[in-house]
């Protein structure tokens, strides 16, 4: 066992929020080679992944300290060949169970046996609504066909189904579309998400940036299927920032609802802040769970509003947004410490949505692919 134990009863540790979610990032590795790919740029290899037994040990720790939801991901959750087992130890331990998965990777036999464990709930990416598309993006040939399949068998076996539609240049015009083909595999929700580039994307994103008139358009085929859809399929909805007037509360704030740990163990307030240099994440090797929620260095690096410099300090949006998000400022303004460049009081806003319209007026480069 590698695992710090617990913090020991009557330990002192500052007053914070507790933790609704954990994000489990069982492994970086991943068949598909999404331009998008939101694992850090320095993935951690196989050889580096937490044990079974290690995970175990970190999911009873998320329910000790009253993390409510775990969320399975990756990569690939389902390259995990004991994801089975760690489904059920989490729900032994009461957590609500949730699969975020590309569904390459899965058979109708784990299907099943995962809905014998109690698995809550599964996410199920889709890169377009036909196979052309879905597998060009995904780099991955045959991807669409098998997330045609899985969505099946999660239906057969009545286990409550979203679907990820992670949205850009490419498939931005194919919004009704997808969410025509949400409701097809019997969904219940749909998350209809633009890009964040940030990370990888930020790579590619002349590539993924898209037209305000494509932003526009979107949110009016949006509006519509809500009121269209009711009763059927719930629709999430995450504009793009790079046309908005506000941040978003990303994370739900840093540091006050959830946390991720990543395949080697480390603690990150949300899954791209690796992309922020001057951070040190402790690991969960090293330090019990709440002990690095409650004082670890990077949670409480942009945690609360004392952090903030002006505008965001005297702004009466900050106890709604915290800030934006830090990796977006450290995208577009070179310092994860600014006002998020999304907010129209930033002095880096102009220059962020220049570039997004100057991107996106020209013709759009090849893909550059994320592999291992």
């Amino acid at each position: 066992m590698t695992i710090a134990t617990p913090i020991p009863e009557g330990t002192r540790v500052r007053r914070v929020p507790v933790p609704m979610a954990m994000l489990a990032e069982l492994t970086y590795r991943c068949p598909l080679k999404c331009p998008y790919c939101s694992n850090p740029l320095e993935m951690a290899k196989r050889s580096e992944e937490l044990s079974t037994e290690d995970w175990a040990e970190v999911l009873r720790q998320a329910a000790k300290m009253g993390v409510l939801h775990v969320h399975f991901s990756g990569g690939e959750p389902a390259a995990r060949r004991d994801l089975e087992e760690l489904v059920s130890v989490a729900v032994e331990a009461g957590l609500y169970t949730n699969l975020i998965t590309s569904g390459v990777g899965l058979t109708e036999a784990r299907v099943k046996d995962l809905s014998a464990r109690g698995l809550d709930h599964v996410q199920l990416s889709v890169q377009g609504t036909d196979a052309a598309t879905a597998d060009l993006i995904g780099g991955y040939r045959g991807g669409f066909e098998q997330k045609m399949k899985v969505a099946g068998w999660i239906a057969a076996e009545g286990i409550p189904l979203t679907v990820n539609a992670v949205m850009h240049r490419r498939n931005l015009d194919r919004t009704a579309e997808t969410i025509d083909l949400a409701v097809k595999l019997g969904a219940r929700r749909i998350e209809v998400a633009h890009t964040q580039i940030h990370g990888w994307a930020y790579v590619n994103r002349a590539a993924l940036m898209p037209t305000r008139e494509q932003v526009d358009a979107c949110t009016v085929i949006v509006e519509e299927a809500r009121e269209r859809l009711k009763g059927i399929l719930v629709i999430d909805y995450v504009p793009p920032d790079h046309h908005a007037r506000y941040p978003k509360a990303c994370m739900g704030g840093w540091g006050r609802v959830g946390l991720n740990v990543t395949p080697s163990g480390k603690v990150l307030p949300c899954h791209a802040a690796e992309s922020i240099p001057h951070l040190v994440f402790d690991n969960v090797k090293d330090k019990p769970l709440a002990w690095i929620w409650a004082e670890g260095a990077a949670f409480n690096a942009y945690r609360g509003t004392d952090w903030m410099p002006e505008p965001c300090r005297s702004c009466e949006r900050k106890e709604a947004d915290f800030g934006g998000c830090r990796c977006q400022a450290m995208a577009y303004a070179g310092d994860a410490g600014l006002t998020d460049p999304a907010c129209i009081k930033s002095p880096h806003h102009a220059r962020m949505q220049e570039m997004a319209l100057t991107e996106a007026a020209d013709v759009p480069p090849d893909y550059v692919y994320r592999t291992m």
